[in-house]
């Protein structure tokens, strides 16, 4: 029998969202949610309007401000948005443009060329989305205005002044709508830099320019070598096998232009875009290059004699290692899987991009054949530590299977077993250990200490890192397998905690386990699952009265604040977590209803990844100028 409910579902239940308020309604399908990465990519769309008049040769400019109200100016000396009456809507193109789901210059092919906004949606979803928004285009002598309040004009366009009748160009500014973007959600001048410079790199011969007016800063990007300069910038740390491969070619009007260069590194940096837009999942044109380069690398190697006839072909893992690349495709009528636009769809330009690469490469391979030599050497090496691995990780595989169900011995578990409610606390040394299995609460908490120092994972290749100890317990805790054999669906915890000490050791400690992380489990960070614990620095005991403080500026504002005598207090400094007795443990760390927990995230994988490889790889310089430049940024140190 259906149970009969108080519903109803008439014709006018049916409800018609007008306008832009679908947009408001639903954020998340249009630019991604509400949190701090979709509150950056507001600014995105619009600067990917000017980017666009870049590539339909129309602009050479782009000017990017924040200003102290945290409202974003965008300007552009491209063609000017056009002003005059649009034939069906009967009112300005410029209004229909910033009102109207799906409407720009960008579907007919006559006006752009390529375009990284095809869905039309961009510009519009930002003014449905901000508390006011203003647009000036200058355009044939004249410099034209209009207001929008949460998507809604607030009076007709209007002439409000004159201009050179050569001058033409966009003027957008906004200021995001809290009741949207709630909480203290801010722009973050790091994470902008990070993707103009992108921009940049891919839309060779545009000047972008961002200031910060809010914390006076400013960086000008200008690259006229393009991607391959991209690629320079990537290796400029690494030592290179040869020069930069670069190839540009058009075909039926689709561009691809990828750039190439092998290193001596353990792991692969590779990045794709289509008209401009960083394609983070990759896609048909990702998957094009990297079949064409197995195919190339196989084919010359046999050719060369360097592959004998009983040796294996190349896999493709083989032939990733130590590259790094980037492939930047240009397409009239690109097919995203989405409106964030993360993954390109188009089939053909997986064959495209296959034949242009594949062509380029091979050609390089046949006129260099030194360069040829120490590319396939360092696939030879790459198979033979990969074999090595791939026996080393059934070795961890079997060997764990016979002992407790893959589960290490050091492993205190819980008795949870639903991955959405446990959490994994990796904590240094047995001391730590112990109170935390004393302290932790044992239904969803479990507790693995660590021994030592692990690897530093970006100085040795995965055989390596399979050999030990601490890894390879580290691996079978969590159960999603590592590298290209890594399975999320097969994480026991929800969360993972690297909880370590407060001071050198801890810290770096800690920075082994992420290089780990970023490098072989790389998922775990983008699905939000890895964390790092926040114990306290400081106890403080006054009277009958005990409080905890988690920096030095918090402790001193506090003592100042309650007018305490600092000779009097009894203030005790936690070097490490062992010193703390269980309860003071949960209390402050692992408590969930007063503890600290910081969401490991991956703003820029490209910047993440040169980190990375200044701090942990082998160069020495690099590394002292990364801390001497950045050494009066640092917020905790252990002196």
């Amino acid at each position: 029998m259906v149970k009969a409910n108080t519903f109803t579902y008439e014709a006018k239940d049916i409800q018609v969202l007008e306008g832009l308020e679908a947009v408001r309604r639903r954020p998340g399908m249009y630019v991604g949610g509400t949190d701090v990465k979709a509150l950056h990519h507001l600014i995105y769309e619009v600067v990917d309007n000017s980017i666009d008049e870049a590539l339909a040769g129309s602009c050479d400019r782009i000017e990017i401000v924040i200003h102290n109200d945290s409202s974003v100016t965008v300007q552009d000396n491209g063609r000017g948005i056009p002003v005059d009456i649009h034939p069906q809507m009967k009112k300005p193109a410029l209004e229909v443009v910033m009102t109207t789901l799906h409407a720009g210059g960008k579907f007919s092919g006559g006006s752009y060329k390529v375009s990284g906004g095809l869905h039309g949606v961009g510009v519009s979803a930002v003014n449905a989305l901000s508390a006011w928004f203003e647009v000036e285009v200058q355009r044939d002598g004249l410099v034209h205005f209009q207001r929008y309040e949460r998507g809604h004009p607030v009076a007709p366009v209007k002439v409000i002044g004159k201009t050179a009748p050569h001058v033409s160009g966009t003027k957008i500014t906004f200021k995001f709508d809290h009741e949207i973007f709630k909480g203290e959600l801010d722009y973050r001048f790091d994470t902008l830099v990070q993707r103009l410079r992108e921009m940049a790199f891919v839309t060779k011969g545009v000047t972008i320019h961002l200031k910060d007016e809010r914390i006076d800063r400013e960086m000008t990007f200008y690259f006229e070598g393009g991607i391959t300069s991209f690629v320079r910038y990537l290796n400029r740390n690494r030592q290179v096998l040869h020069p930069v491969v670069h190839v540009e070619k058009e075909i039926d009007g689709i561009t691809i232009d990828a750039a190439i260069q092998y290193t001596g590194a353990y792991s692969e940096s590779v990045y794709a875009f289509a008209n401009t837009i960083n394609t983070i999942d990759g896609g048909t044109h990702l998957t094009g290059l990297r079949s064409a380069l197995t195919r190339t690398i196989n084919d010359y190697a046999r050719h060369a004699g360097l592959l004998k006839d009983a040796d294996p072909n190349f896999t493709g893992d083989d032939t990733r290692e130590g590259l790094t690349a980037i492939i930047s495709v240009k397409h009239p009528d690109p097919q995203f899987e989405s409106q964030t636009k993360v993954k390109l769809m188009n089939p053909e330009v997986q064959t495209l991009a296959q034949q242009v690469v594949g062509e380029a490469f091979g050609s390089f391979l046949e006129g260099n054949p030194s360069a040829g030599k120490a590319i396939i050497s360092k696939c030879l090496t790459s198979a033979r530590a990969r074999d090595a691995a791939r026996k080393a990780r059934d070795l961890v595989i079997r060997k764990s299977a016979l002992e407790s169900l893959t589960l290490p011995g050091k492993l205190a578990d819980c008795s949870e077993r639903d991955p959405q409610r446990t959490e994994l606390y990796i904590v240094e040394g047995d001391s730590a250990g112990g109170s935390a299995k004393q302290g932790r609460d044992r239904h969803f908490q479990a507790i693995l200490p660590l021994r030592g120092k692990i690897l530093n994972t970006e100085r040795a290749r995965l055989d390596k890192i399979l050999a030990n100890n601490e890894v390879k317990a580290l691996i079978s805790a969590l159960g999603t397998g590592i590298g290209e054999t890594f399975d999320l669906s097969g994480l026991r915890y929800g969360r993972v905690i690297i909880m370590t000490d407060a001071d050198v050791d801890g810290s770096h400690i800690r920075t082994l386990l992420l290089t780990f992380f970023f490098r072989y489990m790389q998922p775990l960070i983008e699905e939000g699952h890895l964390y790092i614990a926040q114990p306290p620095l400081y106890r403080l005991a006054n009277k009958n009265q005990v409080r905890y403080f988690y920096s030095d500026a918090e402790k001193e504002r506090v003592i100042k604040e309650l007018g305490l005598d600092p000779n009097k207090l009894s203030l005790q400094r936690y070097k490490g977590l062992g010193e703390m007795n269980a309860d003071q443990l949960w209390e402050t760390t692992m408590d969930p209803a007063t503890r600290t927990l910081l969401l490991v995230t991956i703003e820029d994988a490209a910047e993440s990844d040169r980190t990375f490889d200044i701090l942990m790889g082998a160069e020495v310089p690099p590394r002292k100028r990364f801390i001497q430049t950045h050494a009066r940024e640092v917020r905790n140190l252990d002196i």
